[in-house]
């Protein structure tokens, strides 16, 4: 059974999700939050598997739940799929910071909200890499115009060894692992002990805060294609 937490401020859409998951099999619903201080209190106190997360919310937002959820799981963190009625804004690049495992607009169609949900607690990302880098690129340029990203000097790209950095590197361009894998020649089990103790010294807990920090850093440039 997935275990998911329902975080909406609008009593109708939580109340309409929650129904919505409580009627598909194999999927119960341990929890409905209003707020992003009571999405972090019944997160900890009902350990979901995903968390469907409101991105506007009095006081708290889901930005801040989402990086508070996942940076202080006791065991292994939830998977947070963000709801937003944005597209291709800034909450979304900021979720993926965050440690979100994806987003969805709310006029998803049911279905394909359920496909999401059981995507993302099966470990998935619920876009390809190749639409995450063409979101983040989008992101980046926009907000840096004609600069690129600016290197953040705190990230410790020096403690990685060199495979790990490479590795990393095509991970932020946007190659999965069964690409990388053939790049280099190694084994898809390789490649992901490589990215798992990189993320793991650079206190990374998604693949998707490893693209944003590919980018951040200057391991990949806007605009830069792996084919």
């Amino acid at each position: 059974m997935t275990r998911v937490l329902v975080v909406d401020d609008q009593v109708l859409i939580r109340s309409g999700l929650a129904a919505l998951l409580r009627a598909a099999p194999g999927i119960v619903v341990v929890g409905e939050a209003d707020s992003g201080e009571e999405a972090i209190r019944l997160a900890a106190r009902t350990t979901p598997d995903v968390v469907l997360m409101d991105v506007r919310m009095p006081g708290m937002g889901g930005i801040a739940a989402t990086e508070r959820i996942v940076a202080s799981a006791a065991g292994p963190a939830p998977k947070v799929l963000i709801l937003t009625t944005f597209d291709l804004d800034e909450y979304v690049y900021d979720a993926l910071r965050a440690g979100a495992s994806g987003f969805l607009l709310k006029d998803t169609p049911p279905e394909r909200l359920l496909d999401a949900v059981a995507t993302v607690a099966a470990g998935t990302m619920l876009f390809a890499p190749s639409i995450l880098r063409r979101l983040v690129e989008a992101y980046v340029t926009r907000s840096l115009p004609g600069s690129g990203p600016v290197p953040e000097p705190r990230r410790e790209l020096h403690a990685l060894t060199a495979r790990e950095r490479e590795v990393l590197q095509m991970v932020g361009r946007g190659m999965s692992n069964t690409e990388i894998a053939g790049h280099l020649v190694i084994s898809e089990a390789t490649v992901k002990t490589h990215l798992n103790r990189a993320m793991g010294k650079l206190d990374l807990t998604s693949r998707a805060q490893a693209v944003v920090l590919a980018y951040e850093t200057g391991l990949v440039t806007p605009g830069h294609r792996s084919d």
